[in-house]
């Protein structure tokens, strides 16, 4: 038999003689793993709930909103004043090669009527590419076309949120709605987005086409203008190089010189987005270095049980050294108790900290993230633990003067 199989049925023998003080010291062990892996589940879906939100909102975008107004030295804020247009966005799309697709909007709210249904949404003026900006698919129906917003016809898209209060499970497609008293076909169904980063429900929306919106919904003085842009640049890679042709367009176009305040403001969402991945991923850490704390302290309490237990058997380790058992071979057997103590623990913490995060994320609704790489840490770390407090009291037991040991009483 193996020195280190012996070593190990030594260390269980003794691991059952004392059931309760075993239990009792593995308890901080069972806490700390639990703890951390339930903390870093919380932090990981936290922090994958949030990217989604914002991947919802479409990649590699560049948001351009209208500028301020100042009347009378008092500035409003952004978006005050109505400065973007569509010949803007057509004259981007030609003339910006880092661009992909820009798609102008305007909006507004109305309530909607279906029968003896009513609703109250958000009404958006679109092109056709804002479904390929937002990357938003159809669950049934087709797209608004270039020749729908030319000819401001009254066709819509509808949001899955409208699409339950107003036909319940039923298609909408080829339904007659009514837009603020005016009939509009559906010709297309959106597919679910979910909530938005601000918590706003981004399927309780219609689309419509721009200048229907324009001319015959929102009642805009100015028919040519538009709320904001949604520009898609090809790739992250040139990003900020649409960002800087799509700024230099707009001065030159709007006439910005070096004395006038720029009258629009140009917002890049992917900063946004890498910015709030790297708050939850400073969270996630934060959490689990909190919950790793008691992990230290349940070593502590392993390195004085195991002390408490080389005085225990002080005589045990003189008989044993008499007969011929080498040093190491004491240093081995309380190290193997250690880690034995403390992988049982780790074991026991896993499931509890598996079934914690689950538990959070059914009772509470909050969504929690468990991966295999987490747990291969915390049980290798509960591992370490054993190794790193257990073998000061191993050490000492190993360096026991025999004669002194078999006289001990």
């Amino acid at each position: 038999m193996s020195t280190f199989l012996q070593s190990l049925l030594i260390a269980v023998r003794a691991l059952r003689v004392n059931k309760m003080r075993a239990l009792l010291t593995m308890l901080g062990i069972i806490i700390g793993i639990a703890a951390v892996i339930a903390m870093v589940a919380i932090g990981a879906g936290a922090s994958k709930m949030i990217s989604d939100q914002i991947s919802s909102i479409g990649s590699n975008l560049l948001l351009v909103l209208p500028g301020s107004t100042t009347s009378g030295g008092m500035r409003g804020g952004s978006g005050s004043t109505q400065t973007l247009t569509y010949d803007d966005a057509k004259a981007i799309k030609a003339e910006c090669p880092s661009v992909e697709a820009v798609a102008p909007t305007v909006r507004g709210s109305g309530q909607v009527v279906y029968g003896n249904q009513n609703w109250s949404t958000v009404i958006n003026g679109v092109t056709p590419e804002m479904l390929v900006v937002r990357d938003w698919t159809l669950v049934s129906g087709r797209n608004i076309s270039q020749s729908d917003v030319d000819g401001a016809t009254k066709n819509c898209l509808i949001g899955q949120t409208v699409a339950d209060n107003l036909f319940g499970a039923a298609d909408p497609v080829g339904k007659i709605i009514r837009i603020k008293k005016i009939p509009f076909t559906v010709i297309g169904l959106l597919g679910r987005k979910g909530q938005s980063p601000q918590g706003q429900d981004q399927d309780d929306v219609i689309y419509v086409p721009l200048r229907t919106a324009q001319r015959k919904l929102l009642g805009s003085q100015f028919p040519n203008v538009v709320g904001a842009m949604m520009i898609q640049a090809k790739d992250a890679e040139v990003l900020k190089k649409a960002e800087d042709e799509v700024r230099a367009l707009l001065n030159q176009r709007h006439r910005m010189g070096p004395s006038r305040e720029v009258d629009y403001t140009v917002r890049n969402l992917s900063e946004i987005l890498a910015v709030s991945e790297q708050s939850s991923k400073v969270m996630s850490l934060l959490l689990g270095a909190v919950a790793s704390i008691s992990l230290v302290v349940g070593g502590i309490g392993i390195m004085n049980i195991m002390l408490v237990s080389v005085t225990e058997r002080t005589r045990e380790i003189g008989i044993r050294i008499a007969i011929g058992a080498k040093r190491r071979d004491i240093l081995l057997q309380f190290l193997t108790e250690a880690v034995l103590l403390t992988t049982c623990g780790g074991i026991i913490g896993m499931v509890l900290g598996v079934a914690g995060a689950r538990a959070v994320a059914t009772l509470v609704g909050w969504p929690t993230l468990v991966s295999a790489d987490t747990i291969v840490i915390a049980f290798a770390f509960s591992a370490g633990v054993g190794v790193f407090f257990g073998f000061y009291p191993a050490r000492k037991a190993a360096s026991l003067n025999p004669i002194e040991a078999l006289r001990y009483e």
